[in-house]
């Protein structure tokens, strides 16, 4: 597995110093005033791969390409790389050969941005390496754990209610109707009636210009033809000329007679 895993470069910085380092005599740390910084030892490029989790500071040849040295990474921040007590710029990496034997060396940077670029690549390249170990961790746990079974047991029911999709009787709803401006109004209730406005009662105007005649006395003996005959009555007292007691009108006839000088005017009242 390990032939079949692809080599991706991290970072690239073209200039880099490699110094030799006096062997640490205590705990404080590395230092790189004790180090001949004005006159390194070897001059270079330095790449920064991965492979798998390892990674790897490579230090080449500009022109060439050739491998001067390596330092294999397992954790950082750790043994294999290491920081110095006073400046940002310089590191102490531990290189080894293919023979098993390794030492410890200083490299440092001209330009501070890229000692930043080279810390941050190895800080992302460990950072991703322990998420995946997580990952891994919880699906073997998650392998090693009884399964939750959520199938349906036979004669097993679920009941799901979902409002506002049909009525108490299975039917659909129904939908309201819009009316002008924008309300909602309902539709009439099943088998209602609409109500008629009633009918106003005659005015007493109406009432005062209605003259009902006097009713006719009739016999008690009289026929049935002459019951018939009485339906013609009306038509006949009307070509009849009306006594003076039964004329309505006549206070206006007289007095508009009364009025001297002024020529009789043909009266627009209808005598009953």
């Amino acid at each position: 597995a390990t032939e079949l895993e692809y080599e991706s470069v991290l970072c690239v910085k073209p200039d880099v110093n490699v110094y030799r380092i006096p062997p640490r005599t205590s705990n404080r740390g590395y230092r790189a005033s004790d180090w001949k910084l004005d006159h390194p030892d070897w001059t270079g490029r330095l790449r920064v791969t991965s492979k798998g989790k390892t990674a790897y500071i490579k230090l080449e040849d500009k022109v060439s390409g050739e491998l001067f040295a390596q330092a294999p990474i397992d954790q950082y921040p750790g043994i294999a790389v290491e920081t110095v007590a006073d400046s940002s710029r310089y590191f102490v990496i531990r290189i080894q050969d293919g023979t098993g034997r390794s030492a410890f060396i200083g490299i440092g940077f001209t330009d501070r941005g890229d000692a930043f670029d080279f810390n941050v690549s190895l800080q992302d390249h460990f950072k991703w390496v322990k998420q995946e170990t997580e990952i891994s961790k919880e699906s073997q746990e998650a392998d090693t754990r009884p399964k939750l079974d959520l199938g349906f047991k036979e004669g097993q029911t679920i009941k799901l209610n979902i409002g506002n999709m049909t009525s108490k009787k299975g039917g659909a709803a129904k939908p309201r109707v819009a009316g002008s401006g924008g309300l909602s109004l309902l539709p009439p209730p099943p088998g209602g009636k609409i109500a008629v406005p009633p009918i106003p009662p005659p005015s007493s105007t109406a009432i005062a210009n209605h003259v009902t005649p006097p009713p006719v006395q009739k016999s008690s003996n009289a026929s049935s033809a002459d019951i018939l005959l009485d339906l013609d009555a009306p038509a006949a007292a009307s070509k009849a000329p009306v006594s003076a007691t039964t004329d309505l009108w006549g206070d206006f006839s007289t007095a508009s007679s009364a009025v001297p000088n002024q020529a009789p005017q043909q009266s627009n009242w209808v005598q009953f």
